[in-house]
């Protein structure tokens, strides 16, 4: 059973005041809190096993690998994957450029196109733009819909042209052919909540374009939903630890052992070198080839400590708390949205988004909104959410975003609601 209560006893930082008020935690689109078995397992680590992997034969150190290889298993049971393909890096935007420099400056050129989509946060489309710039590489960018679904036909095509890069925007269907050799896609806008049909887009693409290689910025994905990369069609998966109740500074990066063995390091130095002379170096197998140096070894047993926590609460039982929360959600602030009080951006329709809700109060910017939230005790975020195309698309700066957790409860959603009704009253 789903019990929120007994969930949120296992995050210490739910007890905290804010400015007098009991934390309501809306954030976890930016971060998630962490359950104290996370918090413990790192403790424990520094306390009694703390020593370098894979370097020594000593018992500390066989322990530390031993710990390291158990969370990577966890890892790859977790999303359907083999243990050698799930590379450990320090977020999804360093497994994102990872895949950038390793993969597409060898396998992108000119006459060949990168296509994203505008849902995409600034690690899923910065990489690319630069990629295209370098290799003279168009790209090209599905566009969204008023309600900020992905338009997947009939829009009329754009062309820019700036600074040495050609952007094409338009529908999916317009801009799908031989010529796109990596589509980078997103499993779930980080702003608006957009779930898009990322499986029937990949088939469809790979129909088209047989040698295309498909990429899944899945951050706001695997944390809240079953995630399978055996039947998902994806070539290459990215995310971050720290979104789904693991440490920052910990991140994964999955991709097919086919491909992956093909490609050449992104980082060198230790651990990753399989040979090495004075006339040269030979690389180490899957996965170390692309975890040099001494990784974060109580952040990875974190993360998979993380994973457990998630295997117990089931990612189905997660993922519909998340859909009743954001029903709530719709809901009441739809109210406010007919008092003229606020505008509501995203899907409306539940099965197409995930736990996050974009929304401004109108006449007020929304680092003030959010501000004046905080004095209530909840943290939502403010700004762009590093994903500024998206945002300024709907004629706006910034939005104001709160996103749900499994940690999250209807009475919290209540109590923004009856908060943000505060907010005009400052300025009045």
């Amino acid at each position: 059973m789903f019990d929120v209560e007994e969930i949120r006893k296992d995050f210490p930082i739910l007890k905290r005041k804010i400015h007098g008020h009991d934390l309501v935690f809306l954030d976890s689109g930016a971060t998630s809190q962490k359950p104290e078995s996370v918090i413990k397992a790192m403790d424990d680590f520094y306390r009694n096993t703390n020593a370098n992997i894979h370097r020594g034969v000593y018992e500390l150190s066989v322990e530390s690998t031993r710990l390291v290889d158990e969370a990577r298993g966890k890892v790859a049971e977790f999303i359907g994957a083999r243990n050698e393909e799930i590379i450990f890096t320090r977020n999804a935007s360093e497994s994102l450029n990872l895949v950038m420099y390793s993969w597409g400056k060898d396998n992108v050129k000119v006459g060949d196109a990168v296509l994203v989509s505008k849902l995409e946060h600034h690690s899923n489309l910065v990489p690319w733009q630069e990629l295209c710039r370098e290799t003279g590489a168009e790209l090209r960018i599905i566009d969204v819909d008023a309600e900020g679904k992905l338009k997947i036909s009939g829009a009329e095509e754009q062309s820019f042209e700036e600074s040495g890069l050609n952007v094409k925007l338009g529908s999916f269907d317009k801009l799908v052919d031989e010529k796109v050799k990596l589509f980078a896609v997103t499993g779930a806008s980080n702003v608006l909540g957009t779930l898009p049909d990322v499986t029937g887009m990949i088939k469809t693409i790979k129909s088209k374009s047989p040698e295309v290689t498909v990429l899944v910025d899945a951050s706001q994905m695997v944390p809240h939903m079953k995630v399978d990369v055996k039947t998902l069609g994806a070539d290459f998966v990215a995310f971050s630890g720290h979104k789904m109740m693991g440490p920052t500074g910990t991140g994964v990066l999955w991709g097919k052992k086919e491909i992956l063995s093909k490609m050449r390091p992104f980082l060198f130095g230790g651990d990753m070198i399989g040979e090495v002379k004075i006339t040269g170096s030979t690389w180490a197998d899957l996965p170390s080839r692309f975890e040099a140096g001494t990784p974060d070894i109580a952040g990875i047993i974190g993360l998979g400590e993380a994973v457990d926590y998630l295997e117990k609460l089931g990612m189905d039982d997660v993922r519909q708390h998340e859909k009743e929360l954001i029903k709530y959600a719709l809901e009441k602030m739809s109210v406010l949205e007919k008092e003229g009080l606020v505008v509501i951006y995203g899907p409306r329709d539940v099965e197409d988004r995930g736990g996050a809700l974009a929304f401004n109060v109108v006449g007020v910017h929304p680092h003030d909104a959010a501000q004046i939230l905080d004095n209530f005790g909840i943290a939502v975020r403010s700004g762009q959410h590093c994903a500024a195309p998206l945002v300024t698309g709907f004629g706006v700066p910034a939005m104001v975003r709160a996103t749900f957790y499994v940690y999250n409860t209807k009475a919290e959603i209540d109590y923004l609601i009856e908060k943000i009704r505060e907010v005009p009253k400052v300025f009045a």
